[in-house]
């Protein structure tokens, strides 16, 4: 999608796993009537799925002689909504790097988002609810981190703090309310997880200090240097690309002089001049644009050509070139930087 190739980071379901974790080793003890002596003990079942497919699961009893009881406690959880996290947001062209064994993955930095997970806790009586509920409130206040390896590739561990933002219980009964014969305890809790989508992992074409051919002619693209262009409009009248007819003109403009096109009102400077046979014509200070057909002549040198077309991309005016000092050092090691700036015409 958006021209990149297939990814799967499975993050969400890394996030799920993770938050069901927390409570898949609640246990649950059994005690006398005076409270004094425990007779049974044994781990509340931790399900993923909605609140309603459970509540159906246990009250559906066509023939009205299940025990419910041999369903009871039970938790179950699902993520129930993703919301978008502004506040959280980092700049888009933030890059994480992690060295691998040959090379070194990147990764944009990830987006934020907030998780939406709803609990609910299945009880048959008061005691039940109470100590299970109490076994995960107190941890709690209001929030508690984890420490996640969501992106392994990367080498980057990421502490996410998952909120507790609602307690509440329903109690249904079995007869008439009077009678005070329970049916049902729900425990529903609300939390939400402060996570993060993450883009793809890639591995960019080198890092910055490997050595290329010629560092005293720093130009094209060679493997190894971070290199950084600023270009200008070239549709304007204070700097325009054209090309002309180079076979056919004749002399050989010289820079800042004075150019004419004949017959019309536009007067101008010569920026540069190629001199050779690719016939670039770059000027300034223009009173109106060059356009193709434009008969161009120079006050100084007299020399005289055809425009035979107008180059409308952006033009390159200043290139920087960065590398590591020393060209060796990994993304570990003490390095410094060494800039090589060229300044327009040398761009050309």
């Amino acid at each position: 999608m958006l021209g990149n190739a297939h990814f799967y980071n499975r993050t969400i379901r890394k996030i799920v796993v993770a938050f069901g974790t927390l409570f898949n080793d609640i246990t649950l003890y059994r005690y006398n009537k005076a409270g004094t002596t425990k007779y049974e003990h044994f781990r509340v079942p931790l399900s993923y799925g909605s609140k309603e497919r459970y509540l159906t699961r246990i009250t559906s009893d066509p023939t009205l002689t299940k025990s419910i009881a041999i369903l009871l406690p039970r938790i179950s959880f699902e993520l129930t909504a993703l919301n978008y996290d502004s506040s959280r947001k980092q700049t888009s062209l933030t890059r994480n790097f992690a060295q691998t064994a040959s090379s070194f993955n990147a990764q944009y930095a990830p987006i934020p988002y907030d998780f939406s997970f709803s609990m609910s806790i299945f009880v048959r009586n008061t005691e039940d609810g109470t100590q299970i509920i109490e076994q995960i409130l107190p941890f709690f206040t209001p929030d508690f981190t984890v420490t996640v390896d969501l992106i392994p590739d990367m080498n980057q561990k990421y502490d996410m703090p998952i909120l507790l933002t609602s307690v509440n219980c329903i109690t249904d009964y079995e007869g008439a309310v009077q009678d005070g014969t329970t049916r049902l305890i729900t425990w529903d809790l609300e939390f939400t997880v402060k996570g993060y989508i993450f883009p793809p992992v890639k591995q960019p074409g080198g890092l910055i200090g490997a050595a290329y051919a010629n560092t005293s002619a720093p130009s094209g693209t060679s493997y190894g240097r971070a290199i950084t262009n600023l270009h200008i409009q070239t549709e304007d009248k204070k700097s325009q690309k054209v090309f002309i007819d180079y076979a056919n003109g004749n002399n050989y403009f010289t820079t800042a002089e004075t150019i004419r096109v004949e017959g019309e009102d536009k007067v101008g400077k010569v920026v540069y001049f190629s001199n050779s046979n690719n016939g670039v014509l770059i000027v300034g200070d223009m009173t109106n644009l060059l356009e193709t057909g434009d008969v161009v002549r120079g006050d100084y040198s007299h020399a005289k050509y055809i425009v035979t077309s107008v180059d409308t991309a952006p033009m390159k005016v200043i290139s920087i070139f960065t590398e590591a000092v020393p060209n060796t050092a990994g993304p570990d090691d003490e390095f410094g930087f060494a800039e090589t700036i060229v300044d327009w015409p040398d761009t050309l």
